[in-house]
């Protein structure tokens, strides 16, 4: 049965945010619970719909959640082999391959890494909802790299705490077209979703999310043989979806390998033939999440662990510095 949360604001909650002001009086509820629930749609405000959980609350505000009856959901377990770099009591770090999704949802609801990990009976939190145990952060199916997933609640909302505050250190290395202009700098822009294709971001001057990547150029293939390409870190202080890939798309330089944010007259062309045949054979976009770093939750100890690029990555390099 659901459970309906009536309040209303008063003095001393002007300014809150509504995730903050509700679990200010609802406490049993966490943070990460409630922020879920809202961008669900199940917050109204005054009587009207709400999916922002950085709402700011006004005093005498009637504040409405709904709790849903929760879903009887039986996850498969799926038996695939997980990188793990890390365990304790409290926590996983794994390392993600470019093949699988994080978690269940539309046309996947079993060969996820949620999945592989109820295969190999690890307990997970349930903060994030039925389908997500365990998932503080995502990366995309096709980018891989380091994510870490929580084995209890506690830890849970002390990570995604951790990655609302900005101190988690997430660096990505990626291979664009072209060079970036400046070759180090800061990109900081709006993201929404598109509005001509709904599985898409893109930036915007007046709507969306507050978006900061912060990049240098590693090195640069220019020859007069071969397209220019660029090897990118970028370091992100937000984590919006895809905020990369539509950022590089953003400044003109895709990334090598990305389907969704190509441009459509990007065409491979003068390339030796090694080189095309791994561009063209490459079904991932070249991302990689190479370094991730956070406080520990239960000894408060700093943990810093760094991937290395996966192999098709890593041959594209090799050929394009042989080339």
């Amino acid at each position: 049965m659901k459970k309906i949360i009536n309040l209303l604001a008063e003095i001393d909650d002007n300014g809150l945010r509504v995730d903050q002001f509700i679990n200010k009086y609802e406490q049993s509820l966490s943070r990460s619970k409630i922020k879920n629930l809202i961008i669900k749609k199940n917050l109204s405000i005054n009587d009207e719909l709400s999916n922002d959980p950085s709402k700011k609350v006004k005093i005498n505000d009637k504040i409405n959640l709904i709790i849903p009856e929760p879903e009887d959901i039986n996850l498969k377990p799926f038996n695939y082999k997980i990188d793990i770099i890390y365990e304790d009591n409290d926590l996983i770090v794994i390392n993600k391959k470019a093949d699988i999704s994080m978690h269940p949802g539309a046309g996947n609801k079993d060969k996820t890494l949620v999945n592989a990990l109820i295969n190999y009976n690890k307990k997970l939190s349930n903060i994030n909802g039925e389908l997500r145990p365990g998932i503080v952060h995502r990366i995309d199916k096709d980018t891989s790299g380091l994510v870490v997933v929580a084995k209890n609640n506690f830890v849970h909302e002390n990570l995604s705490n951790q990655f609302s505050e900005h101190s988690v250190d997430r660096q990505y290395q990626t291979l664009i077209w072209g060079k970036l202009r400046p070759s180090k700098g800061k990109i900081e822009t709006l993201i929404t979703r598109s509005s001509k294709n709904r599985q898409l971001m893109s930036v915007s001057l007046s709507k969306g999310k507050k978006s900061i990547t912060n990049y240098k150029t590693l090195e640069i293939f220019e020859k007069d043989t071969i397209p220019t390409f660029s090897l990118v870190e970028c370091k992100l202080e937000t984590g919006r979806t895809h905020q990369i890939r539509v950022h590089m798309s953003y400044k003109g330089n895709n990334i090598v390998g990305d389907q969704k944010y190509k441009k459509k007259f990007k065409k491979i062309k003068n390339v030796n033939k090694e080189l095309e045949n791994k561009i063209i054979n490459l079904n991932r976009q070249f991302l990689h999440a190479s370094t991730l770093g956070f406080t520990h939750p239960i000894n408060n100890k700093r943990m810093n662990f760094v991937s290395k690029l996966p192999n098709d990555l890593e041959n594209i390099l090799k050929s394009l510095r042989k080339a």
